[in-house]
């Protein structure tokens, strides 16, 4: 068996590493980045499933829901390429685990790699390059262009490797639950940073009213009353910093989701976001999802509930 192990050799990896650079050259709405991923592993495929029929298994496994930060994504695909050897040369690897490493991570990993290329390096990058470009210093674009490049490039090859690295020691205590210390430790992480993006992305409002109710004299701004001028724009700032949005208008109009914010806010998305997860695991297509998510929108807007 050792002698008919198959092997991914370096220049098997760089043909991966190369070609996961187009990850997000082919896109749907309902897998996300399936076809870039599956493009990516061909050289791989190729190289350990010499028989076409488990070619054509590997690349149908490697095409399911696939989506992350481009760039974090090489570690994932290391590990990947090391379970996916470990599985040619006879190892109790199933379709299964190889998707659960994938899923596992790729949440985790890409509300890393957003705030660590798109919100830091890319900028700070961009700043140095515009700041001799602002010079008329052509070096200013070519310094943004190579550095940024040699900083991607080296980051994908060397996490891929890395990832192959850490990947085969997965593979091979399989029987002692790495793998799912790995995945649990992956999900819980990730759990938190949804959470975050919940609260910082998914926004919705319930405008029906609940009550109104007018206000007594000193407790609302009076426009009609305030001096002409500078001085009248100083009082009705001034009034405004004591009594707040409330103080705006006579009627204090209180909504729906004036109530929610104040119990317990963001719990319309909480409850949004754990619907459409709920449905996601009833295998709900994604695009059904979406399409839904833009009919109750357009609907409640239509009728004036949101």
């Amino acid at each position: 068996m050792a002698e008919n192990k198959v092997t991914l050799s370096k220049k098997d990896r760089q043909a991966v590493c190369f070609r996961h650079q187009f990850l997000q050259g082919s896109w749907n709405y309902e897998r996300m980045q399936n076809g870039g991923w599956c493009f990516s592993m061909i050289p791989a495929i190729k190289k350990l499933y010499p028989n076409k029929e488990d070619q054509a298994a590997a690349l149908k496994r490697h095409l399911e829901f696939y989506n992350t930060h481009p760039y974090v994504s090489a570690p994932v695909i290391g590990v990947t390429l090391a379970l996916e050897e470990e599985r040619a040369n006879g190892a109790p690897v199933d379709d299964v685990a190889i998707q659960g490493v994938k899923v596992g991570m790729m949440g985790p990993l890409a509300g890393v790699g957003d705030p660590v290329f798109w919100f830091t390096i890319r900028p700070i990058l961009g700043a140095l390059g515009a700041s001799l470009a602002l010079s008329g210093n052509i070096v200013g674009p070519l310094l943004f262009f190579i550095l940024w490049n040699i900083i991607r490039i080296a980051f994908l090859w060397y996490t891929q490797e890395f990832g192959y690295k850490v990947g085969s020691s997965i593979a091979k205590d399989l029987s002692g639950g790495l793998m799912g210390k790995i995945t649990e430790g992956a999900s819980i992480l990730g759990m938190f940073i949804i959470g975050a993006l919940v609260e910082r992305w998914v926004s919705i409002s319930f405008t029906p009213v609940v009550s109104q109710i007018t206000q007594q004299d000193g407790a609302y701004i009076d426009w009609a009353n305030l001096p002409a001028g500078s001085e009248g724009i100083k009082q009705a700032l001034t009034q405004y910093a004591s009594l707040g949005v409330n103080g705006l208008d006579q009627v204090k109009t209180t909504t729906l989701q004036g109530n929610l914010d104040q119990l317990i806010p963001g719990l319309a998305a909480v409850c949004l976001t754990l619907g459409c997860c709920k449905l996601l695991k009833k295998n709900v297509s994604p695009i059904a999802i979406i399409l839904g998510l833009f009919a109750i929108g357009i609907i409640g807007r239509v009728v004036g509930f949101m």
